[in-house]
Formats: structure tokens, C-alpha cells, sequence
């Protein structure tokens, strides 16, 4: 959730346009007063744990049905809603509070429905009731910011506050899809018991890095589609800002991987050497990523990274077959990242910002290493040794199951394609076509440049304007067109450009 509805776009509004943001908020008022109803409950139920067997963190119950529909409902909310609703909010669309309103009594169904299931039962102590608390509160907290903007307290002390409340209203919404990334993350693993004891550690890696995977190639799909033209503007090659990571990363990996004190192992000295070599290149590709006039130049030197780690991981040592067989695709699938990033960057684009010069088109090639850092996510958090355990009991084969892999990033890459369409089509400033008297169309003489550039402007000062100035924007363009369409069918040039002509 994320940044209250746009305001009125006409000047003097009706009786019935006055009263649906009095409705909206009335509205969310009731959902937050329906979620303080949900304290009590929450704080009272209690999950018996006499089924579970001594060690272990789940019964060997099944899942009842309305387990089940928590799992369902909360996923409509959290994974596809609330950031849909973020965008709908970026984006200033008067459908963005009602589907939020939506949304939370949606999740409060789902937290309701957690609260009252039978069959499974679970560790009191587990990550997914501790971090639920967590997300509870900042959706509270979201709510209660979007009653207050709605409310349009400007005069005094408030002036100061809303400006306090917009800003977290914003950052709050954008970091929403995040956290509810990992509550989703956590509800699995707590659902199957995994990540006790001695699988901790390599749980919290399996998950911190795949879950980065995806977080960059969802980032490289936002870069490719709406992000060229911001990317101009900063004076720094995409490889400028890919190195910064992998040196960041590899600095990190460098001096983690290894409990120091304790014996070294083959797995420690593959992990510490790869963090030296991310730094090391990284360090390399920042280097690079300036040409020698100063201007950005594109390199070779992330996708070349990701190759050589893409190799490592391919023959990473493992206790069992399936689970070799899904690390050798995990390399694979990195190895071709590393190499269609290469050919993209040499072949494709020629060492170009992108495929048009105003950084609006972009070609069917660059979406592949997008998709495929995406799937390379999903098949390293899928391939713990938990996990791999699961499968192999389960009778089905290593194809299979990477497959399903495959499939879970193909619908997360079609999400993100579409939430980025929602944002490009209700952004993108369309040329305005003026027609004159003798049927001739002149088009706008605003670039598509320009126009991606005033949309960022605006993108980056929303959080400082207040919802009047946004409406006193709206009518002033609204009077510009009325006046520009008034000057192109009664122009007195054009009207005599045609006189000339029938005469």
C-alpha cells in the first residue's frame, strides 16, 4: 500500500465527487477498527504443540482446509493486491484506495483464518507468527497514514506533519511488497518445518541469495522498460551500478562464509574465494564503466562474474544426486545469464545505452537475462538440502521438479511485466495531436524523451506536493488543452489558409 488516491481533476468538484474520498475514508476506518478487533483474538488463541514429536518443529498432522485457505487468501493479498495497489498509488489512480481497502479486509480474513485452523500444528516460536506481528503492524500503520492524508490537515503544525506522514506513507507502501516477499517465504518454510538447528545457515543463504537473484532481474526488467531514460540521467552505465553490487556482495561473502576459528572445509574455501573474486571484479567493472572522454561505457565484466560463478556453482559439492542435479542447472542457468548478457552488450546493443536513442524501445533479446536471473533465483532457494530430501522421498525426479522451478518464474516474470504495464501505460505522456481547419494533424512537439523525463520529475517531488497543488496542476493543464483545442479549429492563420485555397 502506498500513497493516497490522486485528488479532484476538475476545479470546482460535485456534492457527489466531495463525498466519495469522505467514503473512502469512512471506509478505511472501519477496516482499521475491524483489524483492532482481530487483537484480541489473535493474542488469545493459542496453538497447541502435543502432536509434535521431541525435535522436530511441525506434527505430522496434514493440512486441514482452512490452512489451506489462509495460505490462498493471504497470497491473493500479499502477493498480488497490495502490489498492485503500490502501483495504482505510484501512479496517482483513483482505484488505488478502494483495491487497498479490499485487500486489508481480504488479509484480515486470511489472519483470522490462521488463527482457526486444526490439523498441523506448529512451534508457538515459529518466524512466521513472530514476523506476522511485524507486517500486521506496518499494514495498520499504512492505513492509519492514508486516513490522515486523506483528512487534508495542511494549516499549522500539520503543514509539517503531513509532509512526515506522505514520506512514510511512500516508503512504507514501496517496502510493503518486500516484506510481504519474506512473510510468504517464512509461512513455507514454517509450514514444513525446515530451517531448524544445523539447517539454519544454509536456509538463511539459499533464501538471502536466490531471493536477490530475482530481486535484481526484476530490477533489470524495470531498467529495460521505464528505467533507460532515468538511467541517462544519473551519467553512469547500468555496469556502473551492477559492479557497485557484486563488489558490495563479494566484500560481504568474503568474510562470512567462514566461521572463523573453526576448520576450513571444502564449501568454506570455494565461498570465500568466490567473494574475492566479486570484489575483485567488481572493482574492475567500476573501473571500466567510465570511457576515457568521461562518459558512460558500457563492459563485460558483470556478465562475465555471474559466468564464472554460474561454472562454481555447477560443481559445488553435494551429499545427494537430486540435489547435485539441481545445483549443475542452477550453474547452467547462470552461466547462459553471464553469456547473453555479454552478447547483448556487445552484439545486440554495440556498447549503447539501449536500442533507441530515446532510450523508449527495447528489443526481445534483452529480456532473456532478465527471465533468467529470475529462474536462477528460484531454483538456488529451491535447492537446500531440506528441500532436497522432501523430493527424493517424494518419488519425483530431478526434471520434474526443476520444471515446477521454471514455472514459478515464467508467472512471477509475467506479474512483474504486467504491474510494469499498469505504471508505463498511466505514465507515459501521449503526444497530443492537434487537428486544424483543414484536416491536417500536427502532432505534440514534446519528445517521448521529454515526456518520461517530466513524469520522473514528477515521480521524485510526489512526495513533497500536497493533493492540492496536485489538483490545482490538473485544472491549470486542463484550461492549456481547452485553449490549445480552441486555437487549432478557429486558428485565424488556418482560416485563411483555406480561404486562399478554395478561392
Amino acid at each position: 500500500m502506498t500513497l493516497s488516491s490522486t485528488g479532484r481533476s476538475d476545479v470546482a468538484a460535485s456534492p457527489l465527487r466531495r463525498g466519495v474520498p469522505q467514503l473512502l475514508s469512512s471506509s478505511t476506518a472501519a477496516t482499521i477498527a475491524l483489524a483492532a478487533a482481530f487483537l484480541p483474538m489473535a493474542s488469545g488463541h493459542e496453538h497447541g504443540e502435543d502432536n509434535i514429536p521431541g525435535g522436530e518443529a511441525v506434527s505430522k498432522d496434514p493440512i486441514d482446509a482452512i490452512l489451506w485457505a489462509h495460505i490462498f487468501v493471504q497470497m491473493l493479498a500479499f502477493g498480488i493486491m497490495f502490489p498492485l495497489g503500490m502501483v495504482l498509488g505510484i501512479v496517482k489512480s483513483r482505484w488505488h484506495v478502494p483495491l487497498q481497502i479490499v485487500a486489508t479486509l481480504i488479509a484480515l480474513l486470511g489472519y483470522a483464518l490462521g488463527h482457526l485452523h486444526k490439523g498441523r500444528q506448529f512451534i508457538s516460536s515459529n518466524i512466521h507468527a513472530k514476523f506476522g506481528n511485524t507486517v500486521f503492524f506496518l499494514m495498520v500503520a499504512q492505513i492509519a497514514f492514508g486516513i490522515y492524508l486523506k483528512l487534508h490537515l495542511e494549516k499549522g503544525i500539520h503543514g509539517r506533519i503531513r509532509r512526515v506522514v506522505r514520506i512514510l506513507h511512500s516508503v512504507n507502501g514501496k517496502v510493503f511488497p518486500i516484506v510481504s516477499w519474506a512473510q510468504m517465504l517464512f509461512g513455507g518454510i514454517t509450514a514444513l518445518g525446515f530451517c531448524q538447528d544445523d539447517h539454519l545457515g544454509q536456509c538463511l543463504a539459499h533464501f538471502i541469495m536466490g531471493s536477490a537473484f530475482i530481486a535484481y532481474g526484476i530490477l533489470l526488467t524495470i531498467l529495460l522498460l521505464v528505467g533507460q531514460v532515468w538511467l541517462r540521467r544519473t551519467g553512469r552505465s547500468q555496469e556502473f551500478f551492477d559492479s557497485v553490487v557484486i563488489a558490495a556482495w563479494g566484500c560481504v561473502n568474503t568474510f562470512t562464509e567462514h566461521r572463523w576459528g573453526t576448520a576450513w572445509v571444502r564449501n568454506d574455501w570455494q565461498h570465500t574465494a568466490m567473494g574475492i573474486i566479486w570484489w575483485s571484479a567488481g572493482l574492475a567493472g567500476i573501473w571500466l564503466s567510465k570511457g576515457r572522454d568521461g562518459l558512460p561505457k558500457r563492459n563485460f565484466i558483470p556478465g562475465f562474474v555471474i559466468i564464472i560463478t554460474g561454472w562454481a556453482m555447477s560443481a559445488h559439492p553435494q551429499t545427494m544426486p537430486i540435489s547435485a542435479m539441481a545445483h549443475k542447472v542452477f550453474g547452467y542457468t547462470l552461466m547462459t545469464f553471464g553469456v547473453v548478457r555479454i552478447i547483448e552488450i556487445s552484439f545486440v546493443l554495440q556498447d549503447k545505452p539501449g536500442v533507441s536513442e530515446d532510450g523508449t524501445e527495447s528489443s526481445s533479446f534483452q529480456f532473456i537475462p532478465c527471465f533468467l536471473l529470475i529462474a536462477s533465483g528460484f531454483l538456488f532457494m529451491g535447492a537446500t538440502e531440506e528441500q532436497m530430501s522432501l523430493v527424493a522421498a517424494s518419488g519425483l525426479d530431478h526434471v520434474a521438479y526443476i520444471l515446477i522451478l521454471f514455472s514459478l518464474a515464467f508467472v512471477l516474470f509475467l506479474f512483474v511485466n504486467m504491474l510494469i504495464h499498469v505504471y508505463d501505460s498511466s505514465t507515459r505522456s501521449a503526444p497530443i495531436a492537434k487537428t486544424t481547419a483543414n484536416g491536417r494533424v500536427r502532432p505534440n512537439s514534446r519528445t517521448d524523451e521529454e515526456g518520461q523525463l517530466h513524469n520522473a520529475g514528477e515521480f521524485e517531488l510526489e512526495g513533497l506536493m500536497s493533493d492540492d497543488e496536485d489538483e490545482e496542476q490538473a485544472a491549470r493543464r486542463k484550461l492549456i488543452r481547452d485553449d490549445r483545442a480552441d486555437e487549432g479549429i478557429a486558428s485565424p492563420s488556418t482560416l485563411g489558409q483555406n480561404g486562399n485555397r478554395v478561392a
